[in-house]
């Protein structure tokens, strides 16, 4: 017996003296970013309203719009700090690690000071055709972005967020892979009774999952996917347990082409609901049920943006983008006379229920000198409202969950200039 383990353990010592094992490299990056906006009207838009949204709708007071009110800024609060860790292998597997944050956070409205906030955490595990990948990172669907320098990158005509996962890739070809996600949701969260909240996932116990294929030969790239979510709005109704729950489908399609200085993108989703990814959608209520439970139904919305950039020492942008908001798949609970309770549709805190439509587009020059932009973008977004109708006291949209009455245009007209040095 003895003489087994002496073997045994002269055989493992003799592996691991086998194993290669190659250190890793850190690389600092980084830049120093300052923003410069005016924009001709209020609009909802993130700290210090540089992370555009939608404009405001008309607020109408003695027949002087109240929301017609033009505002500047300008900061530095977007700078960046990041670390790859590159090139550690162990024995034939290699491993990756990325630590990513900026000073974004701490800043309510146009006031505080920013704080460093983590933007990206994560390492990745990988050997021959796979690669696991768990931390914080973009989500698979918002991780191709247009090329426009605003920060919202897009946003809200394509998904916008980084989340909690866990992703295998796998490559099927030299031009085919598989990607497969298991998410969790943090700074971007779904829609529902408490207001916007990670509870609803908490809760729902559930994973949001993905899973994509992407192809790419020459300059040409596709990628095709779909998002499912299952939460939990409600657990208890405050009285007793409930049996809540609502699962959504959103698939997409990514194209790109790249040849010599000109890049053409283009994304486009078709989601059920889609607010946890920034997208102007929601869910209501459909049915009360016996127990006391709800069953609920999804809005279904159209979002879609192209990109068109030519040039590398001094770039030359066109972006647009289109959204349509369908309504719910069903009618909402308490529907009457055409009319159901605007409450009981929880919709993206970063835009209105009351949007039927939307459309932007944005012209954008960029001038490289070494690691130092200038750039200049003229983003033009206009969102189509309808009214909110009041029935008996109460506050409601039509009973499809959209708002149809007196549908109007209302427009917004941002000026941006961008000062960054890179490193």
């Amino acid at each position: 017996m003895r003489k087994a383990i002496v073997a045994i353990t002269a055989l493992v010592l003799c592996v691991s003296s086998l194993a290669q094992e190659k250190p890793a490299n850190l690389k600092l990056y980084g830049f120093v970013r300052n923003y410069f906006a005016f924009d001709t009207r209020e609009s909802i838009a993130l700290t210090e309203d540089f992370f555009y949204y939608v404009p405001k709708d008309q607020n109408i007071v003695d027949e002087v719009d109240l929301n017609a009110q033009p505002s500047f800024r300008f900061a530095a609060l977007t700078t960046r700090l990041g670390l790859d860790i590159l090139g550690y292998e162990y024995d034939g597997f290699k491993v990756t690690g990325k630590i990513e944050g900026d000073f974004y956070a701490g800043v309510s409205g146009v006031t505080g000071t920013a704080q460093l906030r983590l933007r990206q955490a994560y390492a990745s595990i990988g050997k021959g055709d796979w690669l696991v990948t768990a931390g914080q990172a973009w989500h698979p669907m918002a991780a191709d972005m247009p090329d426009v320098f605003s920060l919202n990158t897009g946003a809200p005509f394509g998904p916008f967020s980084r989340t909690p996962l866990v992703k295998f890739d796998l490559s099927l070809s030299n031009s085919l892979s598989l990607t497969a996600a298991a998410l969790w949701q943090m700074q971007y969260t779904s829609a529902g009774p408490d207001g916007a909240s990670a509870n609803y996932i908490k809760y729902g116990m559930t994973p949001e999952a993905y899973l994509g294929l992407t192809l790419k030969t020459g300059g040409f790239t596709a990628r095709v996917g779909g998002d499912l979510l299952s939460i939990k709005p409600r657990w208890n109704d405050g009285k007793k347990k409930v049996s809540d729950r609502i699962t959504t489908v959103s698939p997409f399609l990514y194209l790109q082409y790249k040849s010599g200085l000109f890049s053409a993108k283009a994304k486009t989703i078709f989601a059920q609901a889609g607010e946890h990814m920034n997208l102007n959608g929601g869910y209501g209520i459909c049915e009360v049920k016996d127990d006391g439970s709800y069953r609920y139904t999804p809005t279904q919305n159209s979002s879609t943006w192209v990109s068109l950039m030519y040039g590398k020492k001094t770039q030359a942008i066109l972006f647009g983008g289109f959204v349509k908001n369908f309504g719910t798949i069903e009618q909402l609970h308490g529907f009457k006379d055409g009319y159901a309770p605007a409450s009981n549709l929880y919709f993206s805190k970063n835009s209105f229920s009351n949007m039927n439509a939307m459309w932007r587009v944005t012209p954008t020059v960029i001038h490289n000198i070494g690691k130092f932009s200038v750039g200049l973008e003229y983003e033009l977004t206009s969102i189509q409202y309808g009214d909110y109708k009041t029935v008996g006291g109460v506050k409601c949209l039509g009973n499809w969950g959209l708002a149809e009455d007196n549908l109007h245009w209302i427009t917004n007209h941002r000026v941006q200039a961008l000062f960054k040095y890179s490193f």
